[in-house]
């Protein structure tokens, strides 16, 4: 058993793992914000010290030192994910920046192993189906973008002999997850709209899989200084997963399709007027990219190197995500 530190330990796949790690006997520390909503960790492993809170910030290069002392495992999983209000400069801060300075603090103190995780978005929109780690980076927006300078980040401590492993994970979804909640939520209520053939590729990861995978990643010895891509067993059309969805929760599929230049006139028109005043846009690019891209990978590498197996099929996932969302009546 170790101490690890988990950073972005109040998100759903921090939280997720950290609770995970603390189950499994490890002296978790969970590194969150003062202001961070704490629900998704478990209570009692707090209350028994198994998951001990961390306060601190990537941007705070004290913080970041205080937490790593000591520990034999990082996982790096904190960063600025998709909110179209904020500057680029709070992703580069926090996604290049953060990476940096965890990756000093951790070959400062000796750390045994990093688990950086990066994002199949690196990637962007596929032209080879499947993609795999050796594929071309094509980040197309600040999300993926500084994902991808972090990442970079991790690739050369790697080459410095540091002991570092990189995964990057597919769509997260599961229970506690709400990327995907407004999707759910559209086709619960039936307004859900297609914009385009519907064809285009998506694949997801379900997040006890992904927390397993990470886990395998650190512990399995064969994982040291490998990129690994960490997804389900399938990909599927938008068409076959909003159909799904719609059995998830237990509603016809919508039927309603209009063509794509719509939605790109409308993203493009709402982040406009809002980000100059830190509104959230109701839609903007980043989220048209949903009905544009291709995202189909191999998850070849993770199987034969870590003996990465998804456990939870899509459908299953998927009905187990809706009625998370249902039982925190997230579906009304």
């Amino acid at each position: 058993m170790a101490t690890v530190l988990v950073t972005g330990a109040s998100g759903c796949t921090g939280s997720r793992l950290a609770n995970e790690l603390a189950r499994q006997g490890h002296e978790v520390r969970a590194l969150v914000r003062r202001s961070s909503d704490l629900s998704l960790l478990d209570s009692k492993l707090i209350d028994n010290g198994s998951l001990q809170l961390c306060h601190g910030d990537l941007c705070d290069t004290t913080s970041i030192e205080q937490a790593v002392d000591g520990v034999q495992d990082v996982y790096h999983v904190a960063a600025m994910y998709r909110v179209a209000k904020f500057p680029d400069e709070a992703y580069w801060d926090v996604n290049v920046e953060g990476t940096r300075r965890i990756l000093k603090a951790s070959r400062q103190h000796s750390v045994r192993r990093v688990l950086h995780c990066s994002t199949i978005g690196v990637h962007g929109g596929v032209n080879e189906v499947p993609a795999d780690e050796n594929s071309a980076f094509a980040p197309s927006d600040v999300y993926q973008v500084t994902k991808l300078e972090g990442e970079k980040l991790a690739q050369e401590a790697i080459g410095r002999g540091e002991p570092v492993t990189i995964v990057r994970p597919a769509g997260i979804y599961g229970p506690g997850d709400t990327r995907f909640l407004k999707l759910f939520s559209m086709v619960k209520k039936r307004r859900f709209i297609m914009f385009g053939s519907g064809e285009t590729l998506m694949h997801m990861v379900f997040i006890d899989d992904l927390v397993r995978g990470m886990i395998q990643a650190v512990e399995n010895p064969n994982g040291l200084g490998k990129t690994m891509i960490l997804a389900g067993e399938e990909y599927v059309s938008l068409n076959t997963l909003v159909q799904l969805v719609a059995e998830a929760t237990n509603v016809n599929r919508p039927s309603l399709r209009i063509p794509l230049w719509p939605l790109m006139s409308a993203a493009t028109a709402c982040e406009y007027l809002c980000k100059p005043f830190g509104i959230e846009p109701p839609l903007h690019r980043r989220r048209a990219a949903f009905f544009t891209k291709d995202r189909a990978f191999s998850i070849a590498r993770a199987k034969r190197e870590i003996g990465y197996e998804p456990q939870v099929d899509l459908s299953t996932g998927l009905r187990l995500t809706a009625d998370w969302y249902a039982t925190n009546k997230l579906l009304a």
